[in-house]
C-alpha cells in the first residue's frame, strides 16, 4: 500500500523525529510512505490535487489534528490522524479550529493520541481513539567534543569539568517559553559561576529567536548554542548536569522522555503534559516558578541519593513505557485498518 503522510517537518524538532520514526514502521512493514511538510499545502484543495495526480495513493496520515489533519478533509481515501502537543493542549481552546478538528476526528478512520491527554473528553467523544505512548529511542554519536560545544556556545571552559550545565531544550517559539528562567538563573550563576545554562534548539520563531538572541547577550551565565543533528543533541544531553523543560504546554516531550532515556536528571516546569510524565521526585523534579527552579536544582546538587534515585526510576519507566516496539506494533496495526 502506498501511503501520503503529512506533517510539520522543521529541521530538528520533535515532530520532524517522529515522523521519520513512524514513517520506519509503516515501511518496514512493506509499505510505501511518502513524507510530505504540511508547510507545502495551502489548503485542502492541494492535498485533493496531488492525490489525483498521483492516483496510487491508497491512504494518508498525519501528525496534528489541526495544522496537518484538516489538509486531508477533502481526499476520497481513507486516513488516519495521530494527535501532537499543541492541537490538543492549545488549538482546541480556539472555537474555529475546534470545529475543524471535531470534523477530522468524524471523518478519520483512527486517531492516536501521544499527547497524554484525555483527548475523548478534550475534543470529540470517539472510540476511534488509540492511546500509544511515545516510543524513544536515543543515539550518541562517539564523535562529539564537549569542550569545544560550550567554548562555541559562549561558556568559558577553564573549569570544564568543573561546570554545572543546566540544557534548555526546546525549539525557540512562544509555547516553549525559552526566556522564563533566565533572570533567576542568572542571579544563581552569579552566586556560583560553575552553574550556566545552555539554550539549544531550532529558530522557529524568528522575532522570539532574535529575542532571545539580544537577552542572553547580556545575560550573565546563560548561553545560546547552535542546533545540533539528534546524535550531537543526545550526546550534549548525556555530557549536561540536568535537562532542563520551561515549556508553557507540552504533550509528551521527546526531550524530556530522551534525557531520561540517557540517564540525565530531569527539571521540567510542572504543567499538565509534564506531570504527565515526570513524577515529582521519582522520574524527575518539578517546579512552578523560577525560583522553585533554583530550590530543585540545588536540591538535585546537593542530594545525590536523590539524583540517583530518579535517574534510576525515570530509566525503568522509559523502558516499560516508551519502548519502541510496542510503537512499531500499533502503528503498523492502525495502517492496517486503512485497507
Amino acid at each position: 500500500m502506498k501511503l501520503l503522510f503529512i506533517a510539520c517537518l522543521s529541521p530538528k524538532t520533535g515532530n520532524h523525529t517522529t515522523a521519520e520514526r513512524i514513517r520506519s514502521y509503516i515501511e518496514s512493514a512493506g509499505h510505501t510512505c511518502e513524507l510530505r511538510d504540511a508547510g507545502e499545502f495551502q489548503s485542502p484543495a492541494d492535498v485533493v490535487n496531488l492525490v489525483s495526480e498521483h492516483p496510487k495513493f491508497e491512504a494518508a496520515l498525519a501528525i496534528h489534528l489541526f495544522k496537518a489533519g484538516r489538509l486531508l478533509m477533502d481526499i476520497e481515501i481513507p486516513f488516519g490522524v495521530i494527535f501532537g502537543g499543541t492541537d490538543i493542549n492549545e488549538d482546541v481552546k480556539v472555537e474555529q479550529k475546534r470545529v475543524v478538528m471535531e470534523q477530522v476526528l468524524l471523518k478519520a478512520r483512527f486517531d492516536s493520541d501521544v499527547s497524554n491527554l484525555k483527548c475523548e473528553q478534550e475534543v470529540s467523544q470517539s472510540s476511534k481513539i488509540y492511546v500509544q505512548p511515545q516510543g524513544i529511542q536515543t543515539d550518541v554519536t562517539e564523535k562529539f567534543c564537549w569542550t569545544e560545544f560550550l567554548r562555541s556556545s559562549g561558556v568559558r571552559t577553564e573549569h570544564v569539568d568543573e561546570l554545572r550545565v543546566f540544557l534548555l531544550v526546546c525549539g525557540l517559539r512562544r509555547v516553549k517559553d525559552p526566556l522564563y528562567l533566565v533572570e533567576v538563573f542568572s542571579k544563581w550563576h552569579c552566586e556560583n559561576l560553575l552553574n550556566v545554562l545552555v539554550i539549544i534548539g531550532p529558530k522557529i520563531d524568528p522575532v522570539l529567536s532574535a529575542e532571545v538572541e539580544t537577552v542572553v547577550k547580556r545575560t550573565a551565565g546563560v548561553f545560546l548554542a547552535q542546533e545540533r543533528c539528534q546524535q550531537e543533541l543526545h550526546a550534549a544531553m548525556k555530557r549536561c548536569f540536568a535537562v532542563v523543560n520551561s515549556s508553557v504546554s507540552e504533550g509528551m516531550s521527546a526531550a524530556i522522555l530522551e534525557a531520561i532515556d540517557l540517564g540525565v536528571p530531569v527539571l521540567a516546569r510542572n504543567i499538565p503534559g509534564n506531570a504527565a510524565v515526570v513524577q515529582h521526585e521519582v522520574t524527575g523534579l518539578l517546579y512552578s516558578s523560577p525560583q522553585e527552579f533554583v530550590h530543585q536544582s540545588q536540591r538535585l546538587l546537593s542530594d545525590h541519593e536523590l539524583r540517583e534515585r530518579v535517574v534510576r526510576n525515570g530509566k525503568l519507566y522509559v523502558e516499560e513505557r516508551h519502548g519502541v516496539n510496542q510503537e512499531r506494533e500499533t502503528y503498523q496495526r492502525l495502517v492496517d485498518t486503512l485497507h
